[in-house]
């Protein structure tokens, strides 16, 4: 990359979902637009996370623009929640639909965005070496695309393969004859765990914090069904926009109510007996927890729903021991965004996966050959690190992002982040950050387990 200083009305920085659609609309716009992207296709986290498993975990006919009314339409897809393959493929269709790829710098990775105050510009660098001004920057980082690799004393020593769901080889992974270790079960572990089990020689997971999950119940779409929701496209768009969680949430091919969403008529669990909740879990298993409407705004009928979760688990996982570690106790139900899976309990039956319960026996370090606690020595060919990312403002700080006087975005948020609506911060001029700290739809998730805390908590 040359030193030449290229200069546009817009840069993107990113080329995700919000930032190939932000391309789209500024360009239509008649600005002069350039997207910046590290990768070398479009997609976002959908572009870096290629573990076994990943896929979207809400309705694929949701999961997708709506600002084309011939691009719903001739769009088909195949699953009920599409996988990343799938996901990925509808990126670069919408690319190739709009001719976005024209005015995508690839594999280019953004060092630095620094505000010119006396030309009232941003220059950004690159890894590169290039310079590129604009008036506007936005950044469509996202809020889920830097990695977190945890600090674990012992990391480097670890003389087998390595590997991070969020930067998973694009080639794949073949650990067919191979004992593997994975650390965390949120969501990317507990989607990558049953695919890593069915290849894996031996597969142990070794679990610091149990997770609330519910059956993902995922099947193809239905040629009938497809035909019914494009007819009501607009519909289910509106009330999305209108909903707290912007999405439709109606029954997309999930088999009715055994889907397990609330069904707001049953009231509270607090009026149920034992014997009926017992009925619950024979008809809805793991769903019988949403049959209620109070499992977000009471806080003794959360853990009723809480302790009816762990019968589930006890129920499915057939060794006592290995399902008690697996029981979430610390937490209440929503506290943390409730992953959707296939088979993850069921999977810990297999005589070839083993549970590491990190809170009996805590981590000491990682060894040359697997790992070490308290209590024993396991062995590993591979390492999987399912850890999640530096949520929210990772991307963001680790550009160095300076605004007027020369401040730098991280100093101005060492206290955590403050912004305007999610999209603007004082003192970076014409800076916007997209689904960044802060963003409309940030704010609709916690304004939902706010209502969890209205019992206990003085109103805001």
């Amino acid at each position: 990359m040359s030193q030449e200083r290229l200069e546009h009305d817009v840069i993107i920085v990113g080329a995700g979902f919000a930032g190939i659609y932000a391309l789209h609309k500024l360009r239509s716009m008649g600005l002069d637009v350039l997207a910046i992207e590290a990768g070398t296709e479009v997609g976002g986290t959908w572009y870096w996370n290629r573990y076994p498993g990943a896929r979207c975990d809400v309705p694929s006919v949701e999961y997708s623009f709506s600002f084309d009314d011939a691009l719903q339409e001739e769009w088909r897809w195949s699953e009920v929640m599409a996988s990343q393959p799938e996901i990925l493929q509808y990126a670069k269709h919408v690319a190739d639909r709009f001719d976005l790829r024209r005015d995508i710098l690839f594999d280019t990775e953004v060092l630095s965005a620094r505000f010119d105050e006396s030309a009232a510009k941003w220059v950004l660098k690159t890894k590169a070496g290039g310079e590129f001004v604009a008036r506007f920057c936005l950044m469509a980082t996202g809020c889920l695309s830097v990695p977190n690799m945890p600090n674990l004393p012992g990391a480097d020593e670890f003389a087998g393969e390595v590997y991070h769901t969020g930067t998973w080889p694009h080639e794949g992974v073949d650990f067919t004859g191979k004992t593997v270790g994975v650390f965390g079960t949120g969501s990317s572990g507990i989607q990558a765990i049953p695919m890593l089990a069915k290849q894996a020689r031996h597969l142990t997971v070794l679990q610091r914090t149990p997770h609330f999950t519910l059956p993902a119940n995922n099947k193809p779409l239905a040629e009938e069904y497809v035909a019914e929701v494009k007819a009501d496209y607009a519909q289910i768009r509106d009330k999305a926009r209108h909903s707290i969680e912007g999405l439709f949430g109606q029954d997309f091919g999930f088999g009715g109510r055994d889907d397990g969403r609330v069904d707001e008529s049953a009231g509270s669990v607090k009026n149920t007996n034992p014997r009926e909740r017992e009925q619950l879990l024979d008809e809805f298993g793991f769903g019988a927890i949403r049959r209620f409407s109070d499992d977000f705004t009471d806080m003794e009928a959360n853990e009723m729903l809480c302790e009816l979760y762990r019968k589930q688990v006890r129920r499915v996982v057939t060794d006592p021991q290995t399902a008690e570690g697996l029981l979430p106790y610390d937490y209440p139900l929503g506290c943390k965004r409730i992953a959707f899976d296939t088979d993850y309990y069921e999977t810990f039956n297999q005589n070839a996966v083993t549970l590491v319960d990190l809170r009996r026996e805590a981590l000491e370090t990682i060894t040359p050959r697997g790992a070490k606690t308290e209590k024993a020595d396991y062995e590993f060919d591979c390492l999987v690190y399912a850890t999640g990312f530096d949520a929210m403002t990772g991307a963001l700080m680790r550009m160095d992002i300076a605004g007027k006087g020369g401040e730098r975005l991280r100093d101005c948020w060492e206290a955590g982040p403050r912004s305007y609506l999610g999209l603007q911060v004082a003192g970076f001029p014409n800076l916007f950050t997209i689904t960044g700290p802060g963003s409309p739809y940030r704010w609709q998730v916690f304004r939902t387990y706010l209502r969890l805390l209205a019992p206990v908590a003085p109103r805001f």
